[in-house]
């Protein structure tokens, strides 16, 4: 029995990998920009144009439907020569470090941890590091089967659970559980739940302190290192003395359809 599962599961991870036709990447940061601002220890998130992109950006109602932890050099080269900077987990492929150029075509955002000591900075690099060639559980079928649909009938209260549905190693290949954990081996905040209870201090009868609970892991995505308080929001194109003045700007008021990619939205 587990054979056939495997080989499904298989199948349908391969399917759910495949770019979707109706989608079209939009470059909004020059790559020399992007590889100049990010930094080790930046997650970078992705706009992915694969079918199992289009269910997690519904079901997460976001942007982004992908997430890798940039960790500098420290992983080294790829066949190519090229170094593989990004950690990231794949439905297919498991753990896996790859170039930052992969994802270079794609709308994508640098959120950045504040305050991260050095200390801690490397162990949530080492710990995502240590994950390489961890891998998915292709025998979990209904664990993929769940996003064969892009925009599943479920009420919104519900939606955040289904990515979460098996939660543990499987999951960690499909949503941003393994960069959760980096960070949380540290203690570091990403969206925790917050609990205010009246403060032990005496001489403030209207004090309260507010005590942070850690989420599961499970029921972290990618959105959420965008609109957590604690991760800054690092854009490219204003990390290096941003001048408005100096933009050329055409004269004939004429917008090129294929301008960096950015013109009109085929979705």
């Amino acid at each position: 029995m587990s054979p056939i599962l495997t080989g499904l599961g298989r199948a349908l991870a391969s399917y759910l990998s495949q770019p979707n036709p109706r989608f079209h990447p939009i470059t909004t940061v020059a790559p020399e920009a992007l590889a100049a601002a990010i930094r080790p220890g930046d997650v970078l998130l992705v706009e992915g144009d694969t079918r199992i992109s289009s269910a997690i950006k519904y079901l997460t109602q976001s942007t982004w439907s992908h997430s890798a932890l940039y960790v500098g050099d420290c992983v080294g080269n790829g066949a190519d020569g090229e170094p593989l900077t990004l950690i990231e987990a794949d439905i297919r492929e498991g753990v896996r470090a790859v170039p930052l150029s992969r994802y270079l075509k794609f709308h994508t955002r640098i959120c950045r941890a504040v305050g991260l000591t050095p200390e801690d900075l490397q162990c949530v690099i080492d710990y995502a590091v240590s994950r390489i060639g961890q891998q998915y559980d292709l025998r979990n079928v209904l664990d993929l089967a769940r996003y064969l649909i892009s925009t599943p009938p479920v009420p919104m209260r519900w939606r955040r659970r289904m990515l979460a549905l098996g939660s543990g190693e499987p999951t960690r290949a499909i949503c941003s559980t393994l960069i959760a954990q980096a960070f949380q081996s540290v203690r570091y905040p990403i969206l925790p739940a917050v609990q205010r209870q009246p403060s032990d201090d005496p001489d403030c009868n209207d004090c309260y302190d507010e005590i942070l609970h850690i989420r599961h892991h499970s029921l972290f995505a990618p959105r959420d290192f965008d609109i957590s308080p604690y991760f800054a929001v690092v854009k490219p194109a204003l990390a290096n003395k941003f001048d408005y003045r100096s933009l050329r700007w055409a004269d004939n008021g004429e917008f090129p359809a294929d301008a960096s990619g950015q013109g009109d939205d085929p979705r």
